[in-house]
């Protein structure tokens, strides 16, 4: 061989070490937002290695039509590719990671924890604004100019320029001087106002909300005892930086407020960020309104902000600006880089449990976040929820106990109505007691709040002759009544039709409406109390944007005596003016097909009963119920919810519900109701042999059902249920896991998984 030979074969062969760099290269595991269940692989192009990284979404081809998706990017590695060939990364799509390496560990605990598909989880966290990266419109600024004007200026063109010595909206000025925004655009032609920057909208709603007139809540020269001992309990780990869950149970009025704003205080102080939750948007302007009382700027977070205010409050979070975050469930995701509290007031409340997937719950994620940051994490409720109990008893959280309202007044005296007793009953909804407690509360110059949680004016219109009841076609539910209109609508799928005015099934015009809803119950305090100002506050009067500010202000202004709602006015709310609170109905929800109806009812009444008598006025509780001596209302009207879980822990305990044994509900929907009932066995019976359970056996897991749901047929869909119970919630997880891995669903049948159900309906 010569020279030239060798030289040849030398550049035809392939080193050993181009064969290794070839079977590397850089690999980014993504997550679909919906389609896919597994996380994918894919090769990032070397132009594309520095901005992949985990928090951003990517671009990715899928499918053999290799369909452009934008997917999470959870994980990059960089290593020995695969055999078979990967697809490329497109593109990036977020200049910088939308989520921090916490908040990806967060969602892969989610998705196991409520058994749920990580995308969907992603989706949750991130705000809809913040995905679409939607900035809300800009408003310009205006400042007055200076210049001398060429001729005198009006009066209203006056007032303007002397509202604008600094700069600000066109809308403000008009508000602070009363001239029109013509006006306004005239100075700005004639160059007397000239534009000054811009500001988000979000922002200026923001700082006319802070304009708000606030709810006085100065602070204390002293805490009380109990408070003292409660704030301490809550500083001592903040201030060692380790994790605690400390529970404040204490009676409604006890001042657990305030030691949730002197324990943000000292968060502030130490440079950090707090995150509180409330269960309720109503109680969300009131706990706004207290805290930028105290520490101005507050961050809000709920569903009633559009997009574009979302994103803008996420971005100042984010960027460390705000220091106080409030909201409703999912501010629990709020970016704080600082994070040093986080509070979940009422944290008994069913709406902290997501009901749609992924089926979080807030306090569980709350926990999981104050743990991995190192930060207390602080639970308060007058009527905590048997879970929360549970831990405490067990000594992995700790209780502090407010057992005395603040200031010395009283919890407020219970009068029981037993609606058994003729005596007691009227004509309509108020018992000649609530009515002489009402009238009460009036000629003292108080305030009345009426609590009745069945929204509309009748709960359900029925035939006098035959009996034939109105109901949903598309429903298992009774048409509520709901005027004017004579609209019956059903609350299980929101469809609207016309009650007619003879019965179709016997053509007798013997129609009548039964039930009372909060509609009928306003129309009759309105004719019992002719002269008094009445207002209703449920989902139906609540519908517009800022309505629970403007209902709630103007009952803290006194402009309204009586406010009749649902359980949107029985949490939180303090009015020191309510001398009476009645309930007009305690056992709505008491007998409904759920573990937990008594436990929910013995929290509303205790709730609602602890909105009277927080002023120097005193005040008086009514109850109206049919069942005076079951242990709730025994316990709610004695002020008692300690009796009640002592006597309700011993039942949960011998059926195995929580807080003793965890709970995995399978609900499947069909329009066909054979297909759900088939499919429903099916899983049942991959349940069971799962976990070696013949049907009928004892085990320490049991599968019960399948068997309808309780409200059969919903949004013109049957639905069948099964529930799987055991003592360990995680063993109970891995084995639906298992029984669920591989399933085909047929496509007439839809099913959830919900972990840990908070409702059972």
């Amino acid at each position: 061989m010569d020279k030239h030979t060798g030289q040849r074969e030398l550049f035809e062969s392939r080193p050993a070490w181009v064969e290794d760099d070839l079977r590397r290269g850089t690999i980014a595991t993504v997550v679909m937002p919906d389609g896919v269940d597994r996380p994918l692989d894919y090769l990032v192009p070397e132009g594309l290695a520095a901005e992949v990284e985990p928090g951003r979404r990517v671009l990715v081809p899928l499918g053999r039509g290799n369909r452009e998706r934008l997917a999470y990017c959870v994980a990059v590695r960089s290593g020995e590719l695969p055999q078979h060939p990967l697809k490329t990364v497109l593109g990036v799509e977020d200049q910088a990671p939308l989520l921090s390496q916490r908040m990806l560990d967060l969602t892969q605990w989610m998705a196991d924890r409520w058994l749920a598909r990580r995308g969907e989880v992603l989706e949750a966290v991130l705000p809809a604004g913040v995905r679409s990266s939607r900035r809300p419109r800009a408003i310009s600024l205006y400042v007055a100019s200076g210049q001398t004007p060429s001729r005198r200026p009006t009066p209203a063109q006056t007032a303007v320029l002397e509202a604008a010595t600094a700069p600000t909206s066109a809308e403000d000025l008009a508000r602070r001087s009363g001239a029109s925004r013509a006006v306004i655009s005239r100075l700005v032609r004639l160059g007397l106002l000239v534009e000054a920057g811009t500001v988000s909208a979000s922002v200026q709603r923001a700082v006319r909300s802070n304009d708000r007139e606030k709810i006085r809540h100065d602070r204390p020269e002293t805490l009380s005892e109990p408070q003292a001992a409660a704030l301490e309990a809550i500083l001592d780990p903040m201030r060692a930086g380790r994790h605690e869950t400390i529970v404040l149970f204490g009676v409604t009025g006890s001042g657990k407020t305030e030691v949730y704003l002197q324990a943000v205080e000292e968060t502030l102080r130490q440079g950090r960020q707090a995150i509180v939750l409330v269960p309720e948007i109503s109680l969300t302007p009131q706990t706004c309104d207290r805290f930028r009382a105290r520490f101005g700027s507050v961050a809000v977070l709920h569903s009633h902000l559009t997009p574009a205010e979302r994103h803008a409050q996420w971005r100042e979070i984010a960027a460390g600006r705000v220091g106080v975050v409030v909201g409703a469930r999912s501010a629990i995701f709020a970016p704080a880089p600082r994070l040093g509290l986080v509070v979940i007031d009422e944290e008994h409340e069913n709406s902290f449990k997501q009901a749609t997937a992924p089926r979080y719950h807030a306090r569980d994620v709350a926990e999981w976040i104050a743990r991995a940051e190192g930060v207390p994490l602080v639970l308060g409720s007058a009527t905590p929820s048997l879970e929360t109990f549970s831990e405490c008893l067990a000594g992995r959280w700790k209780m502090c106990r407010l057992a005395d309202r603040v200031g010395g007044s009283q919890l407020p005296p219970v009068v029981t109505v037993d609606l058994r007793d003729r005596a007691a009953r009227s004509r309509g909804s108020v018992s000649p007691r609530l009515a002489a407690g009402i009238k009460w509360a009036l000629d003292a110059g108080g305030q009345v709040m009426l609590l009745l949680n069945r929204r509309g004016f009748a709960t359900h219109v029925q035939c006098r002759g035959c009996g034939h009841t109105a109901r949903c076609p598309q429903c298992d539910l009774a048409l509520t009544l709901h005027q004017p209109g004579s609209r019956g609508i059903c609350h299980g799928c929101g469809l609207v039709t016309r009650v007619p005015s003879a019965c179709p099934a016997c053509a007798a015009p013997q129609l009548v409406s039964r039930g009372t809803g909060t509609q009928r119950l306003e129309d009759e305090i309105r004719g019992l109390f002719p002269g008094a100002r009445v207002a209703r506050m449920d989902t139906d009067t609540m519908r517009t944007r800022g309505s629970h500010e403007r209902t709630l202000d103007a009952f803290r202004a006194r402009e309204i005596e009586i406010l009749v709602g649902t359980q949107m006015i029985a949490k939180g709310l303090d009015f020191p003016s309510v001398m009476l609170v009645g309930v007009v109905h305690a056992d709505a929800a008491l007998h409904l097909a759920d573990f937990r109806a008594a436990e929910r009812t013995c929290q509303l009444v205790t709730q609602v009963a602890g909105r009277s008598g927080r002023g120097s006025l005193g005040g008086r509780v009514v109850v109206q119920t049919s069942t005076p001596d079951h242990p709730a209302i025994v316990a709610a009207a004695k002020h008692d919810y300690e009796a009640f879980v002592r006597s309700e822990l011993p039942i949960r305990e011998a059926l195995l519900y929580p807080p003793f044994g965890s709970i995995v509900r399978v609900v499947v929907r069909s329009v066909d109701e054979r297909a759900a009932a088939d499919w429903a066995g099916h899983i049942a019976d991959r349940m069971r042999k799962e976990a070696g359970q013949p049907e009928g056996s004892a085990a320490a897991v049991r599968v019960l059902g399948p068997a309808p749901a309780p409200i059969t047929r919903l949004r013109d869909r049957f639905r069948w249920h099964l529930q799987v119970q055991g003592p360990d919630g995680g063993s109970l997880r891995e084995l639906v896991r298992r029984a669920t891995a591989g399933l085909q669903t047929p496509d007439n049948v839809a099913w959830i998984i919900d972990v840990d159900p908070v409702e059972m309906l």
